[in-house]
């Protein structure tokens, strides 16, 4: 009998079902899952606390999936690998791309390396519709703009892969020589602020499949229009569930052409296909996280405000929308999409801070923290991106907070202590009468802080900077 045995390197696809390179490796007579945590070549990009938090809890629950046959390390990918292979003789190593520019060097190198011993590798698309690659102008040239890329690229490419199947755990086996403990990873912290995170989530494949069909069967019927409201449950919330691999595009996207074709669903569709924007943004422009994609923001006259960028960090501006927002954040780990907007432009444009300040926080703060959709939309707000939103489109939080959250359920979940206040004077509290604060039981400045900046004053400040752009340019 021909015993072949293989090694699935699991990454970013923490997940059963719809696992390209565990669907083949699991075609062999053996396989030997594990996962490595590499804090050695991601450098500056190493996960941030949340995430950290978000991965314990997805090895855990995929190590119960796979009847605790998971092997973990730590450490140089490579070494490991090849320390593996050699005592459980393994034949073929198997995985699912990633894309991060740190990912593409490092894995090519061990491809490279594992090949020159004699050691097959197959790689495969799991966390994409399609390769960033394979998408691109009739002139070759990668888009930069959303909608033709989407529209005239996505759209008229190849259908994305169908899902596959769920697949047999019966051939999985460990490593011969005792692998980590997950608690040896110390993902989760000592200060145990993470707690009150996941009271929040279902962390793992099935519940990320739950959440998605939830979404499907119910908020979808409302996305396009309902998405912009943050205390309304018209969106999916299954970015972190993505990010980590415990559901796959492929079948998000499926699932949703299943209940057909009218204008919610085609909404729901590009929003999948603004993170494929964003990868191949991130695939051709390696230094996005870092370099603005318009080289006339280069010379842009950022400030630098420390006192400024805590009060925005710990929601403490006197802003309730963008308050609301950050304590979103702090809270569960994710934020509103539209609320993401509204502070994203009071950071860059209000308070004129760089917006690589709001790029760093969000890495460390947010469970769906994902290096291509984190770069891309922050340059996006801060205007120097790929069909990024004009620098002069500068979102008010108080009239988005009016617009978006009308009752004022949102800004009251987050910030309770404004919760007495009446709707007129909740988006401005500093701008209420005496007797209204009093009777709500609000000092400003003690309970709630007094506005940090001037918004209308702000607003002109900013529009000068960017003109200081144009002046240059000339």
């Amino acid at each position: 009998m021909n015993n072949t045995k293989s090694l699935h390197w699991f990454r970013q696809d923490l997940r059963l079902s719809d696992n390209p390179a565990l669907h083949h490796a699991s075609k062999n007579d053996q396989v030997l899952p594990l996962y490595i945590l590499d804090d050695q070549n991601s450098g500056d990009f190493s996960m941030g606390e949340a995430s950290r938090f978000w991965l314990h809890h997805s090895l855990k629950n995929l190590k119960e999936n796979l009847n605790n046959n998971l092997s973990i390390y730590q450490g140089d990918p490579l070494k490991a690998l090849l320390d593996i292979i050699d005592r459980n003789n393994i034949t073929a190593v198997y995985w699912n791309r990633c894309y991060e520019p740190w990912r593409i060097k490092r894995d090519t190198e061990i491809k490279s390396a594992l090949e020159s011993k004699g050691i097959s590798v197959f790689t495969y698309n799991g966390s994409l519709l399609w390769e960033p690659w394979t998408i691109k102008k009739d002139d070759g040239t990668p888009y930069k703009v959303f909608t033709p890329f989407y529209r005239k690229g996505c759209l008229n490419s190849e259908e994305p892969r169908r899902p596959l199947p769920k697949v047999s755990t019966s051939n999985f086996i460990v490593d011969k020589a005792p692998s980590l403990n997950l608690e040896d990873l110390s993902l989760i912290p000592a200060f145990r602020w993470d707690i009150q995170m996941e009271s929040h989530w279902d962390i793992g494949e099935i519940g990320a499949y739950e959440r998605l069909t939830k979404f499907i069967d119910g908020g979808i019927k409302h996305y396009k229009e309902g998405r912009n409201f943050p205390a309304k449950p018209f969106v999916s919330r299954i970015s972190p569930h993505i990010h980590f691999g415990e559901l796959s595009p492929n079948q998000a996207w499926y699932l949703a052409k299943e209940k057909g074709g009218d204008k919610d669903i085609d909404h729901f569709l590009s929003e999948l296909g603004w993170r494929e924007f964003s990868y191949c943004q991130l695939y051709f422009n390696p230094d996005l996280p870092r370099k603005n994609l318009q080289s006339k923001f280069d010379a842009f006259p950022w400030e630098d405000n420390p006192k400024n960028l805590l009060a925005w960090q710990k929601g403490q501006t006197g802003i309730p929308m963008v308050d609301a927002g950050m304590r979103e954040l702090w809270l569960t780990g994710s934020m509103h999409n539209r609320v993401r907007m509204v502070v994203g432009s009071f950071l860059v444009k209000n308070l004129l801070l760089n917006w690589h300040h709001g790029e760093r926080w969000f890495w460390d703060c947010l469970v769906d923290a994902d290096l291509a959709s984190n770069s891309a939309s922050w340059q996006w707000i801060a205007g120097c991106g790929a069909d990024a939103a004009p620098y002069f489109r500068i979102f008010n939080p108080v009239t988005q907070g009016e617009k978006f959250d009308p009752d004022g359920e949102y800004i009251r979940q987050y910030i309770p202590e404004l919760k007495e206040l009446p709707n007129k004077y909740l988006y401005n509290p500093s701008e209420a009468p005496k007797e209204t604060l009093d009777k709500a039981n609000i000092v400003i400045g003690k309970d709630y802080p007094e506005p940090i900046i001037n918004l209308k004053a702000s607003r002109e400040k900013a529009l000068d900077a960017f003109k200081s752009l144009k002046k240059e340019e000339a």
